[in-house]
């Protein structure tokens, strides 16, 4: 009885834990996909007047790191979707793909947080001062004309997004990983001393 006490319970708490970290990690998908999108759709609205010279349209694309924070956040994106599922397998506990949980899983760990992380910081160093090079060599500010309507506003948002992106998928990990191996080690010499107690007591009635 004590022994099954403590492994329902613990298990329980396990199979709670990893749907919170499922949970995160879903929203962390869809935080990083609204992020590349409201960046990539921030250049339609976009039209720069410089100094004599004709209409010019800036886009993200004129900005390397927006250019990285998109393909960065798209890819994340794709790798949070794996994680998810392999996160469910290592709770449904489905042989080959528990396995392959607990190789891939711990990578995709590391790397969808960096690849995040590394791109918004890029995004936020180019989005600290917004300027474009005119064809005479000479770099003016971007959000100080009228003429740029929201692409300030839009570049700035996606990369407040993406940042939730990254700290959601940090905390997804922390949950993930947070009492299982060393709790549950724990656990499990509490049980063992628990039922060794329990057999002795039941000895000493015989």
């Amino acid at each position: 009885m004590c022994d099954n006490d403590k492994k329902e319970s613990s298990g329980g708490g396990i199979k709670c834990q990893q749907a919170l970290s499922v949970i995160l990690r879903i929203a962390a998908m869809a935080v990083a996909v609204a992020s590349a999108v409201l960046m990539v759709t921030a250049s339609e609205c976009t039209v720069f007047l410089y100094y004599g010279g004709p209409p010019h349209t800036i886009t993200y694309r004129s900005f390397g790191p927006f250019v990285y924070l998109v393909a960065a956040n798209f890819v994340a994106a794709s790798m949070e979707g794996i994680a998810i599922f392999l996160s469910i397998c290592s709770v449904c506990k489905k042989g080959k793909e528990e396995q392959a949980a607990k190789v891939a899983l711990p990578l995709l760990d590391v790397a969808v947080p960096a690849l995040l992380y590394s791109a918004t910081g890029a995004a936020f160093a180019a989005g600290e001062y917004l300027s474009y090079c005119e064809p005479n060599n000479r770099r003016i500010s971007i959000c100080g004309y009228s003429g740029t309507g929201n692409f300030c506003n839009q570049v700035h948002i996606a990369m407040y997004i993406s940042l939730t992106a990254a700290a959601a998928v940090s905390a997804a990990v922390v949950v993930h990983t947070w009492p299982p191996s060393e709790g549950g080690k724990k656990s499990e010499s509490d049980s063992d001393s628990d039922s060794e107690a329990c057999h002795h007591g039941c000895h000493s009635k015989h």
